[in-house]
């Protein structure tokens, strides 16, 4: 059962960004407009009894531009600002703050621009901030169960084993994958409330926020940029075909690509980096933030897929992976296990969708199909990983659509979907 989006959804990360409050001077809360940063603040600011200083609103601006100290050495803290981007200079006035007087837990900060892009800033606070990704909602807070499927796969994989039924049928799959996780969207009273909610957003981020990092002259290419992203989303990045699909320049591309990335509307899956006896790409995969967004950028909706044309139903398998890979990365935020992500594939096109690796060594594999059944070329790129990494691969697991989970092999697993979203723990 879903509940009601973000002003009631209890975020796993409200206990973490807590933790971290009392473990850094300040904390940093980055991610895609709308995405629920500012509710997280003002959950914080409420629990704390202090104001929120929203760098949306012009005249606050002005104001924190006028007289910054006013704001950072006399204010209650932990300071809590919103939407600090506007204002990237204002962490100059933290650092010189932190010079007097260090302590932990004295600002939280949100901002739409990741925090890399700001490198004057970067460098003003670093060994200072502790900066934290806030996703979409997953599937579990949606649903109210705290996921651990990420723990799961890396220490107790045999749980994947157990042969059970799942009870989530393909239209509900379908629904949830072309919802997505941004709380408007979810909580959209229609499907067409719901599209026109993603069309904003879109060009707020593409014709705004991307304006407030650097200046772009040629916005149409931006925008072209944006739904041919969309179009590739679970696939390998290759900005030289986008610029002979589309006649811009590659340089140009990659530029922007790096603005699109900067406003979280897209992120790179690098490829995975140890040897496996075969020749292995070395070009990162592209997921767009959202499946929702990648769904309506495309024109997927379930009007289209009813008519499983072959186009329509490719294009839907795309973005059944970056549902799936988000998911599993949204879970890094509160997993009790410290993991890198990556992808797999081959010069002779084995692959693994998402590759996810421990700090001493031990990985697992994650193939996505948007199916309901299971072929055994589907299980090629796990084969690779297990019989070339030996002790060091902890499982593979083929997540699809059916609605069984089971051993098929030797540390192999196909799962039902729906575990994902699963609480080993039963709470």
């Amino acid at each position: 059962m879903l509940q009601e989006p973000d002003s009631i959804v209890d975020r796993h990360l409200k206990p973490v960004v807590a933790q971290r409050l009392k473990e850094s001077p300040v904390v940093v809360l980055t991610g895609i407009r709308t995405v629920g940063k500012s509710t997280l603040l003002q959950s914080c600011s409420r629990h704390h009894d202090v104001p929120v200083i929203d760098l949306d609103d012009r005249e606050t601006l002005a104001q924190v531009q006028a007289d910054p100290s006013l704001f950072l050495g006399d204010a209650p803290e932990p300071v809590c600002i919103d939407e600090f981007q506007h204002d990237a200079d204002l962490l100059y006035g933290i650092k010189s703050e932190l010079n007097e007087d260090f302590r932990y837990g004295r600002y939280l900060l949100t901002g739409s621009t990741r925090y890399s892009m700001l490198p004057r800033a970067a460098q003003a606070l670093t060994g200072r901030a502790h900066v934290m990704t806030i996703w979409p909602l997953s599937q579990g807070e949606l649903r109210g169960t705290r996921e651990t499927f990420l723990d799961t796969l890396m220490e107790e994989p045999e749980r994947f084993r157990s042969v059970q039924e799942s009870p989530t049928t393909r239209e509900a799959y379908t629904d949830a994958i072309l919802a997505g996780g941004m709380p408007i969207a979810v909580s959209a009273p229609t499907e067409g409330a719901r599209g026109r909610y993603f069309d904003d957003l879109v060009d707020m981020i593409v014709l705004r926020d991307v304006l407030d990092i650097r200046a772009v002259r040629r916005r149409g290419v931006l925008q072209d940029l944006t739904r041919h992203l969309a179009a590739r989303t679970g696939q390998v990045l290759n900005v030289a075909s986008i610029a002979r699909q589309t006649g811009h320049e590659a340089r140009t591309l990659g530029d922007y690509l790096e603005l699109l990335e900067s406003v979280f509307l897209v992120h790179r899956l690098p490829a995975f980096g140890r040897t496996l006896g075969a020749r292995i790409a070395k070009s990162p995969k592209v997921h767009m933030i959202d499946s929702g967004i990648a769904a309506r950028l495309l024109g997927v909706n379930r009007r289209r897929l009813e008519l499983r044309r072959p186009a329509t139903m490719t294009e839907f398998g795309h973005i059944v992976e970056t549902f799936a890979v988000n998911e599993i990365l949204k879970q890094a935020g509160w997993s009790e296990t410290s993991v890198g992500f990556s992808h797999l594939r081959t010069a002779d096109q084995k692959e693994v969708d998402l590759v996810v690796e421990a700090r001493d060594g031990a990985v697992a594999g994650v193939e996505v199909k948007a199916s309901t059944t299971v072929k055994e070329s589907d299980l090629t790129g796990l084969r690779l990983m297990r019989d070339r990494l030996g002790g060091d691969f902890t499982a593979g697991v083929l997540l699809n659509l059916g609605r069984r989970s089971y051993r098929i092999d030797d540390r192999l697993y196909i799962v039902s979907m729906d575990r994902l979203w699963e609480d080993r723990n039963g709470s």
